[in-house]
């Protein structure tokens, strides 16, 4: 078996409307599916970006406001999911706008050589990594760089 390609991310949330709005009107996604709105009646919410790549990239599972929240520090499970915003720090810069309009705080902002990268989190503290790839930087020809030191972020 050989995998072609990562091919969407599900995430349970506690607020299905509070999420959806988060990945709609903040990360851009475009909606495909609306649970109370489709035939089969779910709480959940189906998106792709806009890219229109494939299906679906991402989907929205309620578990409601008594769900057991993400645990601090070491643990195993995910860390963060990334998300490609474009090809240059202007676009960077721009997503930073945008997510100071909507007051999501930026955590941390990192040159990975490879990258330019900002960590933010969504509603129900799942980190995301932001990014772009750096110009002229050919890591098929040389993969170590994948491995660069992290160096602070200046945009």
């Amino acid at each position: 078996m050989e995998v072609k390609e990562l091919g969407h991310l599900v995430l349970y949330v506690r607020d299905l409307e509070r999420s959806a709005r988060f990945y709609r009107d903040v990360l851009g996604w475009r909606p495909i599916v609306d649970g109370s709105t489709s035939p089969v009646r779910a709480p959940i919410a189906a998106f792709s970006a806009p890219s229109n790549r494939t299906h679906h990239e991402l989907l929205l599972i309620e578990v409601g406001s008594d769900a057991a929240p993400i645990p601090p520090g070491r643990r195993v499970g995910m860390y963060h999911f990334g998300l490609k915003v474009g090809d240059s720090d202007d676009e960077l810069r721009e997503a930073v706008r945008t997510l100071e309009a909507n007051a999501v705080p930026v955590l941390g902002a990192s040159d990975h050589g490879v990258t330019h990268s900002l960590y933010i989190e969504d509603p129900d503290g799942n980190e995301i990594e932001l990014y772009i790839d750096v110009a002229g930087v050919d890591w098929r020809a040389d993969p170590t760089l994948v491995m660069s030191p992290i160096k602070p972020l200046r945009l």
